[in-house]
């Protein structure tokens, strides 16, 4: 269920710093003295390995410390920190572009492989939803490390694989509720409904790779998908709240997801140019996952009983 949001950016990722004059002017100067010949020799003798292996090039410090050079003369006048290609300014450490951002995707993944050894080690293989439920874990895991890769380097590569990670995380959620509503007892709709999602999940991808790289629509299709994934999950949880007793733990994880989605609105300047609101909403999703296997494991478990003693799943 998580990742359940993604930045809203314009298609053309540029913005008011990176169309600032002084900003290209530096860049141009900066590459032309610095980035040719000996000069680039010797950036590159003296660049770090794991820069160097994260591909940190010639212009692309240009570009970051003349957009430091950029801040520093917006602030100088009193006007506000502006964004740069799509992006608020972070300070680079080592070699990661967003560190806190990098670091809560990084404790995310943790996490969530975390609690899915806990699973495996207290639910059967028997459990109906063992499988099922094991293969959205490392979707999930795939989806926290492009995320964390991503915010350590964006590039080109990188930022597709971010999002398209994510968006599979949505529509496996999507098909994880499915075959416990309604696939335990009708294989069949799981099934229809699988292919589905594939299908969706093959045209999302198609379209921003081969027609447009819509961050707009990207962030709309995610946001739709989400919403039908929590008013499925409600409903199923409200459906059995007199006969399951954690219904309530897959309804509070679902309704936190959603809620610290929004946290994504601030979109604040980065505090000491590290932590701006997308490492905030990522920091705070990391306790959810203790609480959505928990629900996971407790449900599992009932399966399994009932299964046993061959009462009706609900």
């Amino acid at each position: 269920m998580p990742l359940s949001s993604r930045r809203a950016f314009v298609t053309v990722r540029s913005s008011q710093g990176d169309k600032e004059p002084v900003y290209r002017d530096c860049v141009k100067q900066c590459v032309r003295t610095n980035c040719t010949g000996a000069r680039l020799r010797g950036f590159e003798s003296a660049q770090p390995q794991y820069m160097a292996l994260t591909g940190w090039t010639c212009r692309d410090d240009c570009r970051y410390q003349c957009m430091w050079t950029t801040v520093g003369l917006y602030q100088a006048e009193g006007y506000r920190v502006p964004q740069f290609h799509g992006k608020w300014p972070f300070a680079r450490f080592l070699c990661f572009e967003e560190p806190a951002s990098a670091l809560a995707s990084l404790l995310n993944g943790l996490a969530c492989l975390l609690m899915l050894l806990r699973y495996r080690s207290t639910v059967p293989r028997q459990s109906p939803m063992y499988h099922t439920i094991n293969a959205f874990s490392l979707v999930s895991l795939n989806a926290w490390f492009w995320s964390t890769v991503f915010h350590t380097r964006d590039t080109y590569l990188t930022e597709k694989m971010d999002y398209f990670c994510a968006t599979a995380v949505i529509l496996y959620s999507i098909y994880l509720c499915c075959v416990r509503t309604l696939g335990l007892r009708r294989p069949g709709v799981s099934s229809m409904v699988g292919v589905l999602l594939i299908l969706a999940f093959t045209s999302h991808v198609s379209y921003l790779t081969f027609v447009s790289f819509d961050y707009g629509y990207n962030m709309a299709a995610n946001t739709t998908i989400g919403m039908v994934n929590l008013l499925w999950w409600l409903c199923w949880c409200w459906h059995n709240r007199r006969t399951l007793p954690y219904w309530w733990k897959c309804g509070l994880v679902v309704v936190l997801l959603h809620g610290l989605a929004l946290l994504e609105l601030l979109d604040f300047p980065p505090l000491l140019w590290i932590l701006d609101a997308h490492a905030v909403w990522h920091l705070s999703t990391i306790p959810v996952h203790f609480l959505f296997y928990s629900f996971l494991i407790d449900d599992s478990l009932y399966l399994l009983n009932t299964e046993k003693m061959g009462v009706k799943v609900e």
